[in-house]
């Protein structure tokens, strides 16, 4: 194990940072609570609640685990609050329903963060969660009901879900503890076939944006077990004859795309979304038009698939620089964490789980700029939704995990198992 792995990193100040967030988030949320259309007493009440979720919950991690820091959750609640600020402009139902998305997606994210301080408890359970992943998808193709030409939301009671979020926890989970487990190439085959299903199953759902993202996730994983390239090479190579066989046998998949870089020859039809959000962006200038002041809100989709346009144009570029900037953060903190966690299982399962966040936000801010196809997936943790917010914050447990020094210490990596030279070299690469 490389020396660099017994090294702790500095203490995260984490008071100065929250402080700098309440600041922040009581200007953000005034602004919304006093925007044209009078005050609303719930709406100001649903963001008092949120600040003082994010204080307990930092002085309560604090307390209970003192070597620990919060630079993860710090960000989390950092874009889950601009997310809940969007959702407050728009409707005061929609605040509601995203702070409780808010919390169940903490809770989700504190469950899933015992459970991983458990290796063994995590290998046991590989199986039952694969099963568990496929089962949901499965069932997804004879229950769920079409939105935007995709088979994904599930109707229960007077809820929607998308399953696809929480099978993406499911992914990494089922992957860093297969190939952690064996090492070897039958275990990336392993994986390879699960995650086949997967994408099988997505693309059949037509969830195309969705299936990307998962299998960007498994060349990811695959690459930081085995340090490959050449495999990875001959894997998307794979992947791109059998997306060809797709678009040849199944016609309306290159129908989905066919506006990317033509949208403005389509500006009424299929164009119309990014259209108009490169036009609305550009208008809000550095510092916005204004909360309620943007003509994008009456876009459809303005605040799940389109919000970052949404944010440019009514909170300004300074704002969607923020944003963006803080997934950056994210990404910093994951190679950081990675290169000193106890265990190969967590260095794989935390950058998985970053680069899944990121290739999402890719996928959401390129696509509605032109810039990559337009694929309808979430901005996380920003994109109003019940199932986009909770998978996030669950997601962020695996990148936590990389901070288990001291819990993990007791669980070392097996000496056992010999690491090939490969895969030492992808596991350090990262």
């Amino acid at each position: 194990m490389p020396a660099i792995r017994n090294k702790i990193p500095k203490r995260f100040k984490w008071p100065a940072a929250m402080g700098a967030l309440t600041l922040f988030q009581l200007i953000s949320f005034a602004q919304v609570v006093l925007a044209p259309g009078g005050f609303d007493p719930t709406l100001a009440l649903i963001f008092i609640g949120y600040i003082i979720l994010e204080w307990l919950y930092c002085l309560t991690a604090r307390l209970a685990a003192p070597q620990s820091s919060q630079e993860v959750e710090v960000i989390a609640f950092l874009l889950s609050g601009i997310g809940l600020a969007v959702c407050g402009s728009i409707d005061t139902s929609y605040a509601l329903k995203q702070l409780i998305a808010i919390i169940a997606g903490a809770a989700a994210y504190l469950l899933l963060s015992a459970l991983l301080k458990n290796l063994s408890a995590a290998v046991f359970l590989r199986i039952p969660a694969a099963v568990a992943a496929l089962g949901v998808l499965a069932f997804n193709l004879v229950a769920a009901r079409t939105v935007n030409g995709a088979l994904n939301w599930l109707k229960i009671g007077s809820f929607s879900v998308q399953p696809s979020e929480f099978v993406k926890v499911a992914f990494i989970f089922v992957g860093a503890v297969t190939i952690d487990k064996l090492q070897s190439t039958k275990s990336l085959a392993k994986y390879a076939v699960f995650s086949i299903a997967c994408v099988g199953l997505l693309f059949l759902m037509r969830d195309f944006g969705t299936a990307l993202i998962f299998f960007f996730t498994f060349v990811l994983i695959a690459f930081m077990r085995s340090g490959d390239m050449r495999s990875i090479i001959l894997i998307c190579t794979g992947a791109l004859l059998g997306a060809m066989l797709v678009v040849y046998f199944k016609p309306y998949v290159a129908e989905r795309f066919s506006t990317y870089r033509h949208i403005w020859e389509n500006m009424d039809t299929g164009g119309f979304q990014q259209t108009r959000v490169l036009i609305y962006s550009a208008s809000g200038g550095l510092l916005g038009l204004g909360i309620g002041e943007g003509k994008l809100r009456q876009v459809y989709a303005a605040s799940t698939d389109l919000v970052f346009g949404m944010i440019c144009e009514e909170w300004g570029l300074l704002l969607g620089l923020l944003v963006a900037a803080s997934y950056a953060v994210l990404a910093v903190y994951c190679i950081k964490a990675s290169r000193t966690a106890a265990s190969s299982y967590y260095s794989i399962a935390c950058v998985a789980a970053a680069g899944m966040l990121l290739f999402q936000t890719a996928l959401n801010i390129f696509g509605i700029t032109d810039l990559l196809p337009l694929t309808g997936v979430t901005l996380p943790f920003i994109s109003r939704g019940g199932s986009s917010v909770i998978g996030s914050w669950a997601l962020i447990a695996f990148i936590k995990s990389a901070g288990f020094r001291f819990k993990a210490a007791a669980q070392p990596e097996r000496a056992d198992i010999p690491i090939s030279k490969n895969a030492r070299a992808g596991r350090d690469a990262v």
